[in-house]
C-alpha cells in the first residue's frame, strides 16, 4: 500500500529539489498524529511515523500520503520543525496532495488491483477519501471561502499564522486540491518549499517571494507560489 501510494503521488511529477532524502522510513507507532520524525540517527532518510490500526489501509494511504507531502516539500531534516506565520500553506497543500494521491490510487487499484478480484476496494479507497474531503469543503463552507479564497484568509489571518497546524488550515484545504488535482506542474512547485533558512517563519509575501525563487533556482514551473499570491490578494 505504501509503495502503491507513493507512485500515485509523485507520478509524472518532477523531483527537483535537491534536499530530498536518499531513502523513506516509514514506522507505525502509538499515539495521537502521524508525523515526520525529525532525527540525526539516519541524516539522509526521511523518517514519516503513521499511526493505523490493523489492516486499516485506506488511513495508512492517506497518512503516509501526507507526511510524504512534507517529505516532497523538504520539510524532513532536522531543522525542519513547523514555524509560523506561514506553516499553514504547507499543511493545507500536503493535505491536498494526499487526497490528490488517493485519488489516483483508487484509479490504480482498479485498473490493477494487487490481489486478484481486489479491484472492488478502489470504492473503498474514494468512499474513504470523499469523508475526509466532504468535512474539508464543509469546513470551508462554514469559514466563508465562497465569499474568495483572499476574504477567508483576511478574516482568519491571526488563527492561522498563530497556529498554523492542520486543523486550523482545513478550510484552505478543498482551494488548495482545486489547484493541483489536474495539474503536475502546480505538484512540482511543492518540492520547492523550504529550501531557504528561514522556512515557513517568514511573513507571508516574503515566504511567497522566497518560494518563487527556489522556484526558478530549481527551474521549477513556479505557478503555484504566483497563482496562490492571486488567491490571497483577491476576494
Amino acid at each position: 500500500m505504501i509503495e502503491r501510494m507513493r507512485r500515485a503521488c509523485l507520478a509524472g511529477v518532477a523531483l527537483l529539489s535537491e534536499r530530498q532524502p536518499a531513502k523513506l522510513r516509514v514506522d507505525n507507532h502509538a499515539g495521537s498524529n502521524p508525523s515526520i520524525w525529525l532525527q540525526s540517527e539516519e541524516p539522509m532518510t526521511g523518517w514519516i511515523i503513521v499511526i493505523v490500526g490493523t489492516r486499516d489501509w485506506c488511513n495508512l494511504a492517506y497518512q503516509f500520503g501526507h507526511e510524504l507531502g512534507h517529505v516532497f516539500g523538504n520539510s524532513w531534516e532536522l531543522d525542519a520543525r513547523p514555524r509560523s506565520p506561514c506553516q499553514w500553506i504547507e499543511e493545507a497543500l500536503v493535505e491536498a496532495f494526499s487526497l490528490r494521491g488517493l485519488l489516483r490510487l483508487a484509479d490504480d487499484w482498479e485498473r490493477a488491483p494487487p490481489f486478484p478480484n481486489d479491484a472492488v476496494y478502489a470504492s473503498a479507497i474514494r468512499s474513504y477519501r470523499e469523508t475526509i474531503l466532504s468535512g474539508d469543503r464543509t469546513t470551508a463552507q462554514d469559514e466563508g471561502v465562497s465569499a474568495g479564497f483572499g476574504a477567508w484568509f483576511r478574516t482568519h489571518e491571526a488563527c492561522l499564522s498563530g497556529q498554523g497546524g492542520l486543523r486550523t488550515a482545513r478550510g484552505a484545504v478543498p482551494t488548495m486540491l482545486d489547484l493541483l488535482e489536474n495539474d503536475q506542474d502546480l505538484v512540482a512547485d511543492i518540492g520547492a518549499l523550504n529550501r531557504w533558512p528561514e522556512r515557513s517563519g517568514v511573513p507571508l509575501y516574503d515566504y511567497l517571494d522566497l518560494w518563487e525563487q527556489s522556484c526558478a533556482a530549481l527551474n521549477a514551473p513556479g505557478r503555484l507560489p504566483v497563482r496562490l499570491r492571486e488567491l490571497l490578494a483577491g476576494p
